[in-house]
């Protein structure tokens, strides 16, 4: 569950309500491409954006609809009481792991983090994925802190920000981070666009925010790398730079993915949660141009 593919699906809204049917359809099609786990609830999954209630509901729906397949639930809130509560949710839902970011409104420390992962690791006998997002969380893990976290029972994997592109400092970074983890903790690589290289330097797993969408894809990409074929995952991915381009140019990936789901008929137009626009009518037709000419439709 935590090396290989693991799919973060979007959670579709339809008049400012979660759009069960379509978020079926989404998760139906990540069990079909046999991804080998799905993280319902991540980043790419608005979960910051959704109540209790709703947040729920989508963890019972994926666990329902993954056909087997390992799901992975986000906890993550500004209130560890909140973080609780979502994680005594998952676990009612049947979930076999979660992923918990630490939200912020107000600056964390270091030990302020600490305490989070070691409240929820005490209350929770489920195994936790650490999520290192700094883009979203606006805070950023040290290494040592990876480390700390790391011995905390129940912690089972550690999902770290896009490695370097140069190859021996990609290495370098995941042994660095190898070096301060219990051999039981897996590393598994985010930045879908650094991805390739992050599995060629060793990441166990890749967090795939394109793999909730087009997890054929993923797919190809991760056999490849875990076949050892690090050659082939790269030129696949290094294909695919049209589409990584826009996530650059569009200010991250959700945007760009909510409009796949929608192009390709996942979604319903405009299925973000707002105030979130999406994407105007001209980026939508460059994105839709940029999948048909790559192919992706899978």
């Amino acid at each position: 569950m935590f090396t290989g593919l693991s799919a973060f699906p979007v959670t579709p809204l339809a008049h400012d309500a979660v759009d069960e049917a379509s978020f079926i359809r989404v998760v139906e099609r990540l069990a079909a491409a046999k991804v080998d786990s799905i993280t319902a609830l991540g980043s790419t999954g608005s979960y910051a954006y959704l109540s209790s209630d709703e947040r729920s509901r989508v963890a019972h729906l994926a666990v329902q609809h993954a056909g087997g397949t390992p799901v992975i639930v986000g906890i993550g809130a500004l209130r560890t009481s909140q973080v609780l509560t979502n994680a005594e949710n998952a676990e009612r839902a049947g979930a076999s792991a979660m992923l918990l970011a630490p939200m912020t409104y107000q600056p964390l420390t270091e030990d302020d983090v600490f305490e989070l992962f070691r409240t929820v690791t005490s209350h929770s006998s489920l195994p936790v994925v650490v999520y290192d997002n700094p883009a979203t969380t606006h805070f950023t893990f040290s290494t040592g802190l990876y480390g700390r976290i790391a011995a905390l029972p129940t912690i089972a994997s550690i999902k770290i920000p896009g490695v370097p592109a140069e190859p021996q400092q990609a290495r370098e970074r995941v042994d660095e981070i190898r070096a301060v983890v219990p051999k039981h903790v897996t590393i598994g690589v985010s930045g879908d666009a650094h991805a390739a290289a992050g599995l060629a330097a060793g990441a166990d797993a890749w967090y795939s925010v394109i793999g909730g969408t087009l997890p054929a894809l993923a797919m190809k990409i991760t056999r490849a790398a875990q076949d050892h074929r690090f050659s082939d995952a790269l030129t696949e991915s290094e294909r695919l730079a049209p589409l990584w381009k826009l996530f650059a140019e569009f200010g991250g990936s959700v945007r760009v993915v909510a409009a796949i789901a929608e192009h390709l008929g996942l979604a319903p137009t405009a299925c973000l949660p707002l105030p979130i626009q999406g994407l105007t009518k001209t980026q939508r037709h460059r994105i839709a141009g940029v999948i048909d000419a790559l192919g992706l439709h899978c």
